[in-house]
């Protein structure tokens, strides 16, 4: 029978945090380098229109390719990288070797990636482009964004009562 602490660890496996990643720490400015990183990615966000309400409209009425070719593109790039680290056992940044566990199969993501679709569809907007949206002028997109980090809150708060 699992206790408590063993269902913890079992959810907590799902985070994916670098082993040695919680014992280190940083000069104020080392997170500089994710502030610029972010920048340039908000910046081609913007001119490939990928942060465009309009385009995802398009996408979700099946009108337009153009989103569908970038997120193919993504998950092909994603692809060959994975490939290429578990060929070549390439490291992270800190030396640690990469590892690809397998997770089974469960309901909640199921009900986890419709609620995703169903908000990406009402707002037009994924996570990862509200600041860039924000950026460009798009000030009402602040109320997606907070309701974004409403919804991550629940999500931690009933995290070990939710199917995982």
């Amino acid at each position: 029978m699992l206790t408590a602490a063993d269902t913890d660890i079992e959810v907590r496996s799902l985070d994916t945090m670098g082993i040695n990643e919680s014992r280190l720490t940083h000069k104020w400015y080392h997170n500089i380098k994710y502030l610029l990183v972010g920048i340039a990615f908000g910046i081609v966000f913007v001119k490939a229109e990928i942060i465009s309400w309009y385009r995802i409209q398009e996408m979700f009425r099946l009108q337009s390719f153009h989103m569908y070719g970038v997120i193919g593109s993504a998950i092909v790039i994603g692809a060959i990288s994975v490939w290429i680290i578990k060929k070549f056992k390439i490291k992270s940044i800190d030396g640690e070797q990469i590892e690809f566990k397998k997770h089974p199969f469960n309901k909640g993501q199921i009900y986890g990636g419709l609620l995703f679709g169903l908000g990406w569809a009402i707002t037009g907007a994924c996570p990862g482009p509200l600041y860039a949206q924000i950026g460009t002028g798009a000030t009402v997109v602040v109320v997606t964004l907070i309701s974004a980090i409403a919804g991550t809150w629940v999500y931690g708060y009933f995290r070990e009562k939710l199917p995982h």
